[in-house]
C-alpha cells in the first residue's frame, strides 16, 4: 500500500545502528503509533503516544473513488461498515484485553488502532515507515502483503464486549461499569444452539470488511500486532460472498443453500429506519448513535439441504428459489401476504417458513440490519463441509434481536438445517472525531 503524508526524517535514537537509514516520522502534529504499539509491531522505535492523525479522511463516510479504486471515509457520525454498502470478503476478530493491562494501556490501544485503522481504509500502511523503510536491522512496521494492493473498499469496525466494562467475575477493570448501558444484556440460550464458548464473547472486535480478501486479511493482522502485550486475539473468523445488500444499489446475494438472502434488509438510503431500529437513541449519552453487533457462526447442514425437493426447499423459506418472490406472488421485492391463500384454503406462505418467522409483521415490527458471509471452513470429522452463514446483525438493543430469533427458532423450518456454534454481542461505539479515538466518549464520560 501507499502512504500519501508528507513525512520529514527524524534522528536515530541511542542504541540504534547510525548506518540504518533515518527513520521517517509522522506528520507534525499529528502524530502516529505509540511507542508500546510500534513495540507490537516489532520495531524499536517509537513516538509518543498523542493527538491521532488527521487528514486521513473527511467527516463524512460517503465513498470516494479514484482510477476505479474504493474508498469509504473513516470519520464520521457513525462508523463506517454498518450502513456502508456491504463488501464481499470479512476478517472479524474478537480480542481480551490482558489481564494485566491498565486503563491507561487500554486508551493507548484504542488511540493507536484508530491511528492505524485511518491510514488502513484509504490503502496506507500502518505507518509512514512502513513495510519497506524502516531500515534492515529492524522489523517492518506493515507486514507488507498488501503492498500494490488498493483500498479495495475497507472498512474497520470497533466493538467493545461486555466483559470491558465488568469481566466475568465481576470485576471492574477500567472503571468503566458505572457506564454500561442497561441494554447491554446478554442473549438467551437459543433453540438449536451449541455454543462453542472459546471462539465467542471478547473484550473487543474488529470488523473488516473490503473487496478483496488480502486487504481484509491484511487490516486484522497488522492490527493484532499493534495490540501486542495489550490484548490478545480470542478468536477470529473469514468470510466471503456477503449475503444481504445494505444499499438499494446492490442486488441480492445468495447464501450457501443457493437462495436469495435478505431481500428485505434495513438499507442505508432509509435513514428513518436505521434511527429506529439501528442507532442506539437511549442509555448513557456516549454509546447513542452507535449500535449493537450480534455475531453468530451458523453452520449449515449443507448435504441435508441438498437433498431436499425444489418444492419444499421454496416452502421452507416462503420464496421460490429463483426468483426471490414470495409464495404469495408477485416479484422479489413484492411485500409477502401471509394471509393470503391458495386453492385448498392454507396460506400460500406457510407459517412455520423462514420468511413469516423473521418477517417484523410478525415480531412487534421489530427490524435489524444484516450484514452476514457465507464461510466454508475446511470439512468435519464425517467427511461433511464445516460451511454456513457468519451472521452478523446490528440493533439498538440485544433484546430485539432475542426476540425476533426467539419467535424463529419456535416454529421456523428452516432451524431443523441450522446449528449455531458461536455467539457474541458487542456495542460498537459511535463514530470517530476527526483527532478523536474510537470511544473516546465512553473513557471521559
Amino acid at each position: 500500500m501507499s502512504d500519501p503524508s508528507q513525512s520529514t526524517p527524524s534522528a536515530p535514537e541511542e542504541g540504534v545502528d547510525p548506518t540504518v537509514p533515518a527513520q521517517e516520522s509522522e506528520p507534525s502534529p499529528h502524530r502516529g503509533l505509540s511507542r508500546r504499539g510500534l513495540f507490537g509491531l516489532g520495531g524499536g522505535l517509537g513516538l509518543a503516544a498523542g493527538a491521532l492523525a488527521g487528514g486521513f479522511g473527511g467527516a463524512a463516510l460517503a465513498p470516494k473513488t479514484s482510477g476505479g479504486h474504493l474508498e469509504y471515509g473513516f470519520y464520521g457520525e457513525h462508523q463506517a461498515g454498518i450502513a456502508t454498502p456491504a463488501q464481499d470478503r470479512l476478517h472479524f476478530a474478537a480480542f481480551d484485553v490482558r489481564s494485566d493491562a491498565s486503563r491507561d494501556d487500554l486508551i493507548a490501544l484504542l488511540q493507536d488502532w484508530t491511528y492505524a485503522a485511518s491510514r488502513l481504509v484509504i490503502g496506507a500502511d500502518v505507518s509512514a515507515r512502513g513495510a519497506f523503510d524502516g531500515g534492515p536491522y529492524l522489523p517492518p512496521d506493515d507486514t507488507g502483503e498488501a503492498a500494490g494492493l488498493d483500498a479495495a473498499g475497507l472498512t474497520i469496525t470497533f466493538g467493545f464486549g461486555s466483559s470491558l466494562f465488568r469481566d466475568a467475575a465481576g470485576k471492574d477493570r477500567f472503571g468503566l461499569a458505572g457506564q454500561l448501558p442497561p441494554d447491554f444484556t446478554p442473549l438467551p440460550k437459543m433453540a438449536n444452539d451449541f455454543i462453542s464458548p472459546e471462539r465467542s464473547g471478547g473484550d473487543l472486535c474488529i470488523q473488516a470488511c473490503a473487496n478483496d480478501p488480502q486487504v481484509a486479511v491484511h487490516a486484522i493482522r497488522n492490527l493484532t500486532r499493534i495490540a501486542f502485550g495489550r490484548a490478545t486475539l480470542r478468536w477470529s473468523q473469514l468470510g466471503f460472498g456477503r449475503t444481504s445488500s445494505t444499499s438499494s444499489a446492490q442486488t441480492t446475494p445468495r447464501n450457501l443453500f443457493g437462495q436469495k438472502d435478505g431481500t428485505r434488509n434495513l438499507k442505508a438510503e432509509q435513514p428513518e429506519r436505521l434511527a429506529e431500529h439501528v442507532w442506539i437513541s437511549e442509555g448513557p449519552a456516549w454509546a447513542r448513535g452507535g449500535s449493537y453487533l450480534v455475531a453468530r457462526r451458523i453452520a449449515m447442514t449443507i448435504e441435508v439441504w441438498d437433498g431436499l425437493q425444489l418444492s419444499e426447499q421454496d416452502r421452507v423459506l416462503g420464496r421460490e428459489k429463483k426468483s426471490g418472490a414470495p409464495l404469495s406472488g408477485g416479484t422479489e421485492f413484492t411485500e409477502p401476504d401471509f394471509a393470503k391463500a391458495g386453492p385448498h384454503g392454507r396460506p400460500l406462505i406457510d407459517p412455520r417458513s423462514h420468511v413469516a418467522r423473521a418477517a417484523p409483521e410478525n415480531n412487534g415490527g421489530i427490524a435489524m440490519l444484516r450484514r452476514g458471509y457465507n464461510f466454508v471452513d475446511g470439512n468435519d470429522d464425517t467427511g461433511r463441509l464445516d460451511a454456513g452463514l457468519f451472521f452478523i446483525g446490528f440493533v439498538k438493543a440485544p433484546e430485539r434481536f432475542a426476540t425476533v430469533h426467539t419467535n424463529m427458532a419456535r416454529d421456523d423450518m428452516f432451524s431443523e438445517y441450522l446449528k449455531t456454534t458461536s455467539s457474541s454481542v458487542f456495542l460498537v461505539p459511535p463514530g470517530i472525531r476527526e483527532g478523536g479515538y474510537v470511544g473516546q466518549a465512553l473513557f471521559e464520560a
